[in-house]
């Protein structure tokens, strides 16, 4: 699809319908294209069940302390 400044501002509606469609929307300006509006993949959503962090009942460590595992700290690349 390809979509104006003025389609950006007064339809964008229809510009919303086409990247659901997984189109991707050229940006024109002045009949030239300025950019490219790219559909985003959709995530291969994992189950709740496969996060580290479900379930933790069992565990013994406190709530922030796994916390904190998962986040990774400030240093955690160093």
């Amino acid at each position: 699809m390809q979509a104006t400044v003025v389609d950006l501002r007064y339809h964008m509606n229809d510009v919303l319908k086409a990247l659901d469609r997984n189109e991707n929307v050229d940006i024109l300006y002045r009949g030239k294209r300025k950019g490219v509006l790219v559909a985003k993949a959709d995530r291969a959503g994992g189950k709740v069940q496969d996060h580290p962090f479900f379930n933790m009942r069992g565990s013994e460590r406190s709530v922030s302390a796994e916390m904190d595992d998962l986040r990774g700290g400030r240093y955690r690349d160093i």
